[in-house]
């Protein structure tokens, strides 16, 4: 009797552990490939519904153009969407699942921004504060779509536009040089693919968190990246993280304190209200 009840209370709390864990309010399918269908796992504020004009983000998840899951920031999209944004985690094609090379990678992320705008309306979001974000390789795609002129899907209406109105980058790989990350893969047409060679007047406000023992992107890359910004009369934000590796804003504390960060410099822009003390 007492292993039923220790084994119901098990089940119990893993239960609880579940409905604990960030869900989706829906998904829905966003672009039609060769090799699948792509969604958007979309979290709503409270009480949304479609009239208001709410600000948006939309994540794209790390794995290197590889492999990956939209489910890495659904943590974030909880938060923001607490706060009165709509968060979106985009899925895209990988080399893994779909056998695709890295512009596979910016074209999706591009067609998602566009899904987004266009309908902005059906989905209660202010077509003007549309941000983009991402961790490591979804970093690079969330800056790519601020910053790359190329790489747009064949045949796509490229009337609306793909450039976030924001940008919050994780240890994004931006700089695809032979300095930089994956430069092996995409050397054919790295200078076209790398943000940080792309940047030009105008880029929209950034926010760039970064771990000094980073093994992939050097402190020097995104400090040379807020000074170019910063020379052409742009934001950028670089909050440098002591001690910290690749992948530290998806752990504990840190997780806290880079969602924090972020969540403040959405207030900046006026996108949400001040926390509440």
């Amino acid at each position: 009797m007492k292993r039923i009840i220790a084994l119901l209370t098990l089940l119990a709390l893993c239960g609880w552990a579940e409905e604990k864990k960030p869900h989706p309010s829906f998904v829905v399918t966003y672009k039609e490939t060769p090799q699948g269908e792509l969604r958007l796992h979309i979290f709503n504020p409270p009480k949304h519904d479609a009239k208001q004009k709410r600000p948006a983000i939309v994540f794209f998840f790390g794995g290197g153009w590889n492999s990956g899951t939209p489910s890495q920031f659904y943590g974030q999209s909880q938060h923001l969407a607490d706060r009165g944004m709509v968060a979106i985690c985009a899925e895209y094609r990988t080399k893994k699942t779909h056998h695709t090379d890295p512009r596979a990678c910016v074209m999706d992320a591009k067609s998602a921004m566009r899904w987004v705008r266009s309908n902005a309306g059906k989905l209660g979001i202010d077509p003007d504060r549309v941000a983009a974000g991402g961790g490591s390789a979804g970093g690079h795609l969330a800056a790519a779509t601020a910053t790359l002129q190329a790489f747009n899907e064949p045949d796509e209406d490229t009337k609306t536009s793909c450039v976030p109105n924001a940008l919050a980058l994780f240890n994004p790989v931006f700089d695809n040089s032979e300095k930089g990350y994956g430069h092996d893969r995409v050397k054919k047409y790295w200078e076209e693919f790398s943000p940080r060679h792309n940047l030009k007047k105008g880029t929209p406000p950034t926010i760039v968190f970064l771990g000094t023992k980073d093994d992939l992107i050097p402190v020097a890359t995104a400090q040379d990246y807020q000074k170019t910004m910063a020379a052409n009369g742009d934001r950028c934000d670089l909050h440098l993280y002591k001690d910290q590796t690749h992948g530290f804003f998806n752990k504990g504390k840190m997780f806290e304190e880079t969602l924090n960060e972020t969540d403040q410099f959405f207030v900046s822009l006026g996108w949400i209200p001040p926390l509440k003390k």
